[in-house]
């Protein structure tokens, strides 16, 4: 009879499905932009980059169907204070502001501010002290205006919010320079025919991680999406995405 009871107590061991890997949970409604290349973007009518395999990653290892909703960067923030998504997969960096009314996961993204002029004019711009007398372009709804508004120089600065077209007005003449992710700025040069380059290296660092509203169901989902990261970082998964988009492991500070 001890025997019998051993192999049973056994048996329910091997087949019990972690807390956080629940098959029958809701699924994650997740925000983005859908036009943040290589984050987040939509070629040939597929919403896909870095994000999207990652946040699908830990929807396999949760067991729990990921849904996405593209919206105006702008407005996810709002989205995720109304409910209306779990979270945020677009990159987002964190600042104090934003601490004060989220919770976040562990980071999963580390880089820079980095900012990017029309080619042939970065030998004039070896960093942010450069930028006084310019117009510089920053993405609506993203931190790198709070970085510029923190600089010494900030009042000498002409901050320039953009909804999109902040690429193609840079190489237009139409601002001096714009101020993105390193990683972003590195790969949008490679891809685009925008004559645009690096000017100097970066001048802050980024933290890039999932935030959640800061209440049970919120608290329960950033323990459960850092338990599928942590295990993703141990396989080799999170290398293996961030290498299939940027031939580089981001996931690691340097």
């Amino acid at each position: 009879m001890l025997l019998k009871a051993m192999l049973a107590a056994a048996a329910v061991a091997t087949f019990t499905v972690p807390s956080y890997a629940q098959e029958s949970a809701e699924p994650i409604t997740v925000g983005m932009s859908g036009g943040y290349f290589p984050f987040t973007f939509v070629r040939q009518d597929e919403l896909q980059g870095f994000e999207v395999d990652l946040m699908n990653a830990i929807g396999e290892e949760l067991g729990r169907e990921i849904q996405f909703e593209t919206m105006s960067f702008s407005g996810l923030i709002g989205a995720l204070q109304a409910g209306r998504i779990d979270t945020v997969a677009n990159q987002i960096t964190i600042t104090p502001e934003r601490e004060a009314t989220f919770i976040f996961s562990e980071p999963y993204v580390y880089d820079g501010a980095q900012i990017v002029t029309r080619e042939g004019n970065e030998d004039t711009i070896s960093g942010p002290e450069d930028l006084s007398g310019k117009s510089v372009a920053v993405n609506l709804g993203s931190n790198f205006e709070a970085l510029l508004r923190e600089l010494p120089n900030a009042d000498e600065i002409d901050i320039r919010t953009y909804e999109s077209n902040i690429e193609q007005d840079t190489a237009l003449g139409r601002v001096d320079a714009f101020v993105m992710d390193r990683v972003s700025s590195t790969q949008v040069i490679k891809e685009s025919p925008l004559p645009l380059a690096l000017a100097g290296t970066p001048f802050s660092e980024i933290r890039n991680a999932y935030p959640f509203r800061d209440d049970e169901e919120g608290r329960a989902l950033r323990d459960d999406v850092n338990a599928a990261l942590d295990t993703l970082r141990e396989n080799g998964t999170l290398t293996e995405i961030s290498q299939k988009w940027f031939d580089a492991d981001i996931t690691k500070p340097e």
